[in-house]
């Protein structure tokens, strides 16, 4: 059924899996049309085909995001083919397990391309089409891992970290051009990030005792901030708490982390 946003354009990167999955079929059921943009074209073009079941309106643009090329190809397209961009949901991302020491500079610099600079060639490639408009927002879908830093965790919270910083500024600059910048915090969610990343971690996972969100959930969140924007949105509220208790008590959020065990590691069994 259409919301109030009907008829408007949104790129959604990282969308065949996950919270971006989940967040292009929410703007679809709104009536938004929607360009779903990832790696892999067969779960993308399943995203589409469900947003069009539901009567939605969805267009499928593969590529990475790593490369300035296929983003400028994507938000392109999204002008061509919809005629317009209001919303980029910046949410295609990577992670790594390893501690510090163990973990090679490419895989640093991997994380890096792909988490941060995809985020900022999408803002790079929309904000001129924005403009023009008088109108826009972006929303950069971080973590509470760029609030906060985790034991082997080092290389992905740098990029959440970074994408924080990005959007602080981001939202200063464009203070009175009618476009809004958006940064969302979600705890541990329940998508097959994790998994993909243990593989590519060489098996090793860390525990996370705290609470798990579902991509649903993060993706209605992100939806009440489309309607409504705000600077920052904690999908689970008491997240906000933790950040500012690390803030301000840094040894404290320490010795609260060890004693949650959140920093052990351990093999797959």
């Amino acid at each position: 059924m259409a919301g109030r946003l009907a008829g408007k354009v949104a790129v959604v990167t990282g969308a065949s899996t996950g919270i971006g999955r989940a967040t292009a079929l929410a703007l679809g059921r709104e009536g938004v049309r929607v360009l779903v943009t990832g790696r892999r074209q067969d779960r993308l073009e399943a995203t589409a085909q469900e947003i069009r079941a539901a009567g939605g309106e969805a267009v499928v643009v593969p590529g990475d995001i790593s490369r300035r090329q296929d983003v400028r190809i994507i938000i392109g397209s999204a002008i061509e083919r919809l005629g317009r961009l209001d919303i980029l949901v910046n949410n295609a991302g990577l992670g790594h397990y390893a501690r510090l020491e163990d973990t090679p500079p490419e895989v640093f610099q991997y994380l890096w391309d792909v988490n941060v600079m995809g985020m900022v060639y999408g803002i790079q490639e929309a904000l001129p089409f924005m403009r023009r408009q008088g109108r826009g927002h972006i929303i950069n879908v971080s973590s509470v891992a760029g609030k906060r830093g985790g034991a082997g965790n080092s290389a992905y919270n740098a990029t959440k970290f970074a994408q924080i910083g990005i959007s602080e500024a981001l939202r200063l600059e464009l203070w009175k051009a009618g476009i809004y910048v958006s940064v969302v915090c979600p705890v541990v969610t329940d998508t097959e990030f994790f998994e993909v990343v243990a593989r590519r971690s060489s098996g090793w996972r860390p525990r996370y005792p705290g609470p798990v969100q579902t991509a649903d959930h993060v993706a209605r969140c992100i939806l009440r901030c489309i309607r409504r924007p705000r600077p920052e949105v904690f999908p689970f509220p008491a997240a906000r708490i933790y950040t500012v208790l690390g803030a301000i008590f840094p040894r404290l959020a320490d010795r609260i982390c060890h004693l949650a065990k959140g920093a052990e590691f351990r093999a797959p069994q």
